[in-house]
């Protein structure tokens, strides 16, 4: 028999084994696709505290919060506030996180009339400019991508612009429909950025950008989808949800988000918007393209039947964090940091750590220390947004290769055994335990109707070749552009703003 016999002259065995090295190479390739990895190629956020992602670096590192006392133009909280949470009616806490310049929205710039901007939910308005932001940090210019298979998954919860709307007995104008529905809120960025690929809306409470994430991502490597804008966007006009929380006992009273801490008493609510655009990494490499960190996989699951609707299921965390590191093809003793969900409860925090500790501490050397965080410590918990913000806040931790401290974390949680376990939280900034090792970590997000999901990252690999130096004349021109005056001045403060900073670093 000859080196490439025709297969007329293999025997039955041999063609059945060359069959089955071809099916085999046919799973592979199946597998490899399945488990691509995926890139963070650009991240925008509007915070509390963070108008921008350099501000919300400049906030982490420094261990600042940007939360604060509720503006008078929200809510009245000193006339609502009172200690006893059995008072209906009442608040618990006279502070949370809130945006400023929500009124300040260039309509035009997206195409929007004067007469259907006020009829444009703030929310919408948000995640159009966080979007075109996270495009331009990409450096990807809008009108490259109009046409295309990108996706954009947004994540919401409440709709609280609509229900002020209905108080305040407007007029219902031709507008009204598509200006407070949640549903358009992702639609109406694919429309005006004209985009092809999927568009949804999720709402899975807490947990909805990175369940967005997760969908992203499966839809990259399935290939329905070649660029994919998520992002979460929350706004609190009215003090419903802090009255919420308050009559059950689950906001802090301080104002402030203790997680892990023995004096945590409960969450700071906050609003907030952030995007991220994601990319198969392939492409990301190739295209020569900045990449923040590297998505390698993740998991959503359900709590199903608990102790209660609201209550945290352990069982349900410590299978989705398993299910995350078998897709993400990662041994979770590897893993050097976790932004948890964390939001800062009693009953939440311990269950949390003890899951983790579960799948992560299990087996794990105790000088292999894995850390924790919760970016809910800086800005109180965003709710739809909070995924994503702390999917942003682990991949600048990546990027620069730090870590940051969690702040209000003085005394342990008397539930949770932190000196049992290779768990340990970040109180300082400083490098990540093994800096020699690949860095890995995971962001957690759980749902408070039991939706639950976990995102695993690992460093951007290095770059191929690094960037030429300029050479010649020091000075560089800068064109600047708007489509108004006001947009003009606005762009010009903006980039004396970013240069100064970079300057000063």
């Amino acid at each position: 028999m000859g080196k490439n016999p025709n297969e007329a002259e293999l025997s039955p065995t041999q063609r059945a084994l060359v069959a089955i090295r071809q099916l085999r190479a046919e799973l592979d390739a199946a597998e490899a696709v399945r488990h691509a990895p995926i890139a963070i190629v650009g991240m925008s956020c509007r915070l509390p505290g963070a108008p921008s992602v350099d501000a919300l670096w400049s906030m982490l590192i420094e261990g600042r919060e940007g939360t604060g006392p509720v503006p008078r133009e929200r809510w009245d909280a000193d006339a609502l506030y009172h200690p006893d949470p059995t008072r209906y009616g009442r608040l618990t806490s006279r502070r949370g996180g809130f945006l400023t310049g929500l009124e300040a929205f260039d309509a035009a710039f997206f195409g929007i009339s004067s007469r259907e901007a006020p009829q444009v939910d703030p929310r919408q308005r948000l995640v159009l400019e966080t979007a075109w932001e996270a495009l331009e940090d990409a450096g990807i210019p809008p009108s490259a991508i109009a046409g295309s298979q990108t996706a954009s998954i947004i994540s919401v919860l409440r709709a609280d612009y609509e229900v002020c709307s209905r108080d305040e007995d407007r007029q219902i104008e031709n507008y009204t429909g598509t200006g407070m529905a949640s549903t358009i809120i992702s639609n109406r960025l694919a429309y005006v950025f004209d985009l092809h690929g999927p568009s949804l809306t999720i709402d899975t409470a807490c947990s909805g950008s990175l369940v967005g994430t997760h969908l992203a991502c499966r839809d990259l490597r399935e290939r329905t989808s070649d660029l994919a804008l998520v992002g979460g966007v929350s706004v609190n006009l009215l003090p419903w949800g802090e009255l919420f929380f308050s009559r059950i006992n689950a906001l802090a009273t301080d104002g402030r988000c203790k997680t892990f801490d023995d004096s945590a008493d409960g969450i700071v609510r906050s609003e907030g918007a952030a995007m991220i655009v994601l990319k198969r990494l392939d492409d990301a490499l190739a295209d020569g393209d900045r990449v923040y960190a590297v998505i390698r996989g993740s998991a959503v699951n359900q709590d199903g039947r608990s102790n209660g609707m609201m209550a945290p299921n352990g069982h349900a965390q410590r299978a989705v964090l398993q299910a995350a590191y078998a897709d993400a093809r990662v041994d979770p003793k590897a893993v050097q940091f976790v932004e948890a969900h964390g939001t800062g409860t009693s009953l939440g925090d311990p269950i949390e750590v003890e899951a983790l500790d579960a799948v992560l501490g299990r087996d794990r050397a105790p000088d292999r220390v894995c850390k924790l965080g919760s970016i809910k410590t800086n800005i109180g918990h965003t709710e739809p947004v909070a995924g994503v913000a702390g999917l942003i806040k682990t991949a600048l931790c990546l990027h620069h290769r730090e870590l940051v401290p969690t702040l209000h974390f003085t005394t342990t949680n008397r539930k949770i055994p932190f000196d049992r376990m290779p768990l340990e939280v970040q109180t300082t900034r400083g490098p990540w335990p093994r800096p020699d090792e690949p860095l890995l970590a995971g962001v957690s997000g759980f749902g408070f109707g039991g939706t639950n999901a976990h995102v695993v990252l690992e460093q951007a690999p290095a770059p191929t070749a690094p960037a030429a130096a300029l050479e010649g004349e020091p000075w560089l021109v800068l064109p600047i552009s708007a489509r108004s005056t006001g947009a003009l001045r606005a762009l010009v403060e903006a980039w004396r703003a970013r240069i100064e900073a970079c300057a000063d670093r």
